[in-house]
C-alpha cells in the first residue's frame, strides 16, 4: 500500500508540473500578443479622404479642411524625395549626437510605424532633399495657425482635430470627435539625449508634430494631448533642440 500510495503522488505531482509548465507557456503566448496588437487608426467615417504615397512606397489618407490638403496621418518615409536613404538610429548616444537627418521607429519597434508614423529629428526638414513627397512640404508654422484657426483657436481646436474615442488616446477624450477629419493620435518623442523622452508617460498621453518654422536656429513644434482642447505651439532657441525627435505632418502644395 504504501508503494502504491507513493507512486500515486508521484503521477499527480507529475501531472501538476505539467499543468503548470502548459500554463506558463500560455501566459507568455497571450502575453506577448497583448503587447503587439496595434490597434488601426479611427478615421471619420462621415468624411471623404483622398490618398497619396510617398518616396517609399507607404500610402496615406488625406484630407481636406479648409483651402488646405493635409496628410491625415503621420509621416513614416525611411527615404528623402531623391530617393536617398534617411539613416535609421535607435542607439541613444548616436542619436544624442547626430548633426544630420535621422529617424527612428517608437521605442524603436517598426511594428509602430504604420499607425503612429516614425520620429524625426529636426535636421530632416533642413536637408535640402527633402523629407517631403514629391507635391507636398512638411507642414510650416503659418499653416498650422490656419488649421488651428479655422477649428476654433487654440483653446478648442483639439477637440475637432483628434482622433474620436480611446482607441489611441487616455480616457476620457469625450469631446474629441475628429469633425475635420486630421485624426490626430498620441505618439512618443525622443529628447536630445536619445532617451525615449516620455519613459514614465504612457504612448496615449500627448502628441507633437514638427512644422518647418522656416528658421534653422528656432525649431518650432505643436502639441496635443488627452486631457484638454489645446493645441499649443512652441519653440526652442538652441542648437541641441534640434536632436528631439517628433513626428511630421505635410500639406501639399498650392
Amino acid at each position: 500500500m504504501k508503494t502504491y500510495a507513493c507512486t500515486f503522488k508521484l503521477v499527480t505531482f507529475g501531472i501538476f508540473l505539467l499543468l503548470v509548465n502548459s500554463c506558463k507557456k500560455t501566459d507568455s503566448n497571450n502575453q506577448d500578443t497583448t503587447t503587439s496588437d496595434i490597434k488601426p487608426i479611427v478615421f471619420n467615417p462621415n468624411l471623404t479622404y483622398g490618398t497619396m504615397t510617398d518616396q517609399s512606397g507607404n500610402t496615406y489618407k488625406t484630407i481636406v479642411i479648409g483651402t488646405q490638403t493635409w496628410m491625415a496621418e503621420n509621416l513614416r518615409t525611411t527615404k528623402y524625395r531623391n530617393g536617398e536613404n534617411i539613416p535609421n538610429v535607435t542607439d541613444n548616444t548616436t542619436w544624442a549626437g547626430l548633426s544630420t537627418g535621422a529617424y527612428s521607429d517608437i521605442d524603436n519597434d517598426s511594428r509602430n510605424s504604420a499607425i503612429y508614423g516614425r520620429i524625426y529629428n529636426y535636421h530632416v526638414i533642413l536637408d535640402t532633399r527633402n523629407i517631403a513627397p514629391l507635391g507636398w512640404h512638411v507642414a510650416t508654422a503659418a499653416e498650422w495657425n490656419i488649421l488651428v484657426n479655422r477649428c476654433g483657436g487654440w483653446l478648442a481646436a483639439g477637440d475637432l482635430l483628434k482622433e474620436k474615442g480611446v482607441t489611441h488616446w487616455a480616457a476620457p477624450n469625450s469631446e474629441s470627435l475628429n469633425t475635420s477629419g486630421f485624426t490626430a493620435i498620441p505618439n512618443r518623442t525622443r529628447d536630445v539625449t536619445g532617451s525615449w523622452d516620455d519613459t514614465y508617460v504612457a504612448i496615449n498621453v500627448y502628441s507633437e508634430w514638427w512644422c518647418d518654422s522656416g528658421d534653422t536656429t528656432t525649431p518650432t513644434y505643436w502639441t496635443m494631448n488627452y486631457f484638454t482642447a489645446k493645441v499649443t505651439n512652441l519653440s526652442g532657441t538652441y542648437v541641441a533642440y534640434r536632436r528631439d525627435g517628433r513626428a511630421i505632418r505635410c500639406v501639399k502644395d498650392n
